[in-house]
């Protein structure tokens, strides 16, 4: 079947999940998660076929990635239930105003329609989309990369076998076959079809997007993170933050990717945080974080001279880049001219210098004494997440149902004319 058939049969179906209830639209989502457990075999069946296809010819993080287990097909499931769970967005009245002449008008949530997602090789956010798609009311297209399609297209197949069992029409959730450039290209130009394209991947897949989408598209993914470490941190915090931010699953948008050091806290930190990223870790029998270190943090950290991209590089990988500052300030700078806005965070102890830092970072998600892992959607009580939008127009920071609605004026009256 063609992308282009796809489109065609999912704004068709669209209208059957608007209508729907909250009741049905819940139903519909139990059934997916049962479906999900029950059919857990065949997924992890075709994910062994992804996985071997895949050895050595991707990163062994982008594979951990890729991975499926028993445990996180019913992490998956959770998560639909999850979304089950929460309240439903649409039809909320976001505001209301009665005017003079008796006019009552209501600013009031509806589905988008038929939402697209570009993601890589990701298998889990095939069942998230799904779900908080069908919770919204938009039907969903998901084109994921090649390397797990087979993963994703068992995951699909459950998703709407649930679909089918609460009456609703299982073309709603659908994944596209074509697996070439063409595909995305075809939806980045779905005008008529396409209400919404989340490019959920690394930079050259929101940059072809960005650059080449002719329907609405949300900047999202993306992020070269930073920790600042100011000279009034807890250095024992502040070790324990960079090594969660860095090394707990370094594959991930969340992931820290730059350190920040005052120069007064650094000849004591930095060695401390060699040891605690390299020493204890290959002690431990774990991947140590190698360092691209500036001038000033080489001497007292090792690891390799930064380079000029070092700083703008999102590594995705056990690699921290680090960099003393003299200031604040600096930090704030250095910041400002190198993040793509997803999420920072400072350590301090000075609460002055923590709300200047809050007011001066402009990112989707700012912390206080606290690791950029949390920006996730399930960590912000969302139960899921489309992505995580690092521009400022409709949505920023994790995408949940929120976001993924937008809203209509229903004006009531009683004869009034102007």
């Amino acid at each position: 079947m063609t992308t282009m058939e796809q489109m065609r049969q999912a704004k068709a179906a669209s209208p059957a999940l608007k209508s729907a209830a909250t009741e049905q639209k819940n139903a519909a989502l139990c059934a997916m998660a049962q479906a999900l457990c029950a059919r857990a075999a065949d997924i992890l069946t075709a994910n062994a076929q992804d996985m071997d296809a895949a050895k050595g010819h991707i990163s062994p993080v982008m594979l951990d990635r890729l991975a499926l287990t028993e445990a996180r097909i019913a992490a998956m499931a959770d998560g639909v239930r999850q979304v089950a769970a929460l309240p439903d967005p649409v039809g909320q009245v976001l505001s209301r105003e009665v005017r003079p002449n008796g006019l009552v008008i209501e600013k009031t949530a509806v589905p988008l329609g038929v939402i697209a997602i570009i993601y890589e090789s990701r298998p889990n956010v095939t069942s998230d989309a799904a779900a908080l798609c069908i919770k919204s009311g938009n039907a969903c297209i998901l084109r994921c990369g090649k390397e797990a399609w087979r993963s994703a297209h068992a995951i699909t197949e459950a998703m709407q076998e649930g679909l089918a069992q609460a009456g609703l029409p299982p073309l709603l959730v659908q994944l596209v076959e074509d697996t070439t450039r063409h595909s995305a290209t075809e939806l980045m130009q779905g005008v008529g079809y396409i209400d919404l394209l989340i490019p959920r991947g690394g930079a050259g897949l929101i940059r072809a997007c960005t650059e080449n989408a002719k329907v609405p598209c949300i900047q999202t993914g993306t992020g070269i993170c930073h920790i600042y470490i100011d000279r009034a941190a807890d250095e024992a915090m502040a070790l324990s933050i960079v090594e969660n931010a860095k090394a707990s699953r370094p594959s991930v948008c969340n992931a820290a990717e730059v350190c920040l050091v005052h120069r007064d806290i650094a000849e004591s930190f930095l060695p401390k945080l060699r040891h605690a990223l390299t020493d204890a870790r290959i002690a431990a029998g774990k991947v140590p974080v190698s360092f691209r270190a500036d001038e000033r943090a080489y001497p007292l950290l090792g690891g390799v001279p930064a380079g000029p991209d070092d700083f703008d590089t999102e590594f995705l990988d056990y690699i921290l880049a680090v960099k003393v500052v003299d200031s604040p300030d600096e930090a704030i700078a250095h910041i400002a001219a190198h993040s793509t806005g997803h999420s920072e965070a400072i350590v301090t102890a000075d609460e002055a210098t923590a709300a200047k830092f809050v007011r001066s970072v402009d990112s989707a998600a700012v912390y206080v004494n606290a690791s950029t892992r949390f920006t996730d959607g399930g960590e912000f009580g969302l139960g899921c997440e489309m992505g995580i939008s690092t521009q400022k127009l409709h949505a920023r920071g994790p995408m949940g149902l929120r976001e993924l609605t937008s809203y209509q004026y229903i004006v009531r009256g009683n004869g009034q004319i102007r």
